[in-house]
């Protein structure tokens, strides 16, 4: 297990930094001493967006340099960091550890957004998937995997977020690209199949989610996303904003 990061200091010399003293978790904090400089472990709400819980943070730590290593989407919750101070030059380092998410399929409908974000726009049958069947295609989806993001998602191109086109019905050409799935299993009776997925930096879900399904001549989306775990970070140690409002000195 990785024990530290690499973070350059004020004069560009590399700096071995125990990660520990730089953590503030529920298992890694001194409510008397919050470091200026700290990587904060958060779970993020249902329906809150990033930049909502990023912003909360900054409010509450009244710092300047505040930054998330990896986004959720609004209907996602699950564990997202945030580093302040200092820690923020850690956040490339931290966004390139890979990510745990865990689930639900629910197969037999389809949406724009392959999740709960958009409208049903497909019906398909499933009642011809056998768990051998199931269970065979996961070997497809494991190793390095080409996908391509959805219409729905905060990716740039020609400076404009997808999603912000995809809300008004335009279609535009995303570029596909190679991530890597270290581990997929699901579980549970069709309809509903539930998945924990290891995977890199990249990777969409919700992709994930739709090209399973197209490979067992189905369709489905996403009615759950949880991610439990950022390289050695767990959700198990994150705080709720609330419990974090109090520990920052906020009513």
């Amino acid at each position: 297990m990785v024990s530290y990061l690499t973070m350059e200091n004020s004069v560009n010399t590399s700096l071995d930094v125990g990660l520990e003293s730089y953590i503030v978790s529920k298992n890694n904090i001194d409510r008397n001493n919050i470091p200026d400089d700290a990587i904060y472990l958060l779970n993020k709400p249902f329906e809150w967006s990033s930049f909502k819980l990023v912003k909360r943070l900054k409010f509450y730590t009244k710092k300047k340099r505040v930054g998330h290593a990896g986004t959720l989407d609004p209907l996602a919750t699950g564990l997202m960091i945030i580093c302040t101070g200092k820690c923020t030059k850690m956040i490339e380092q931290i966004q390139n550890l890979s990510k745990t998410y865990t689930g639900v399929f629910n197969f037999g409908k389809t949406t724009p957004s392959f999740d709960l974000e958009t409208e049903f726009d497909n019906t398909y049958e499933y009642s011809h998937i056998e768990k051998q069947q199931i269970q065979e295609t996961i070997k497809l989806f494991k190793g390095d995997v080409v996908q391509t993001p959805p219409q729905y998602s905060a990716i740039k191109v020609n400076g404009t977020r997808a999603y912000k086109k995809a809300r008004i019905g335009e279609y535009i050409e995303i570029k596909s690209r190679t991530i890597h799935i270290y581990e997929f299993e699901v579980d549970g009776e069709l309809p509903d199949l539930n998945f924990e997925v290891k995977c890199s930096k990249g990777t969409y879900i919700r992709t994930l989610a739709n090209d399973f399904a197209k490979k067992l001549e189905s369709g489905c989306y996403l009615t759950e996303l949880k991610r439990t775990e950022i390289g050695f970070f767990n959700i198990e140690n994150a705080f709720e904003i609330e419990e974090l409002k109090e520990i920052l000195g906020y009513e």
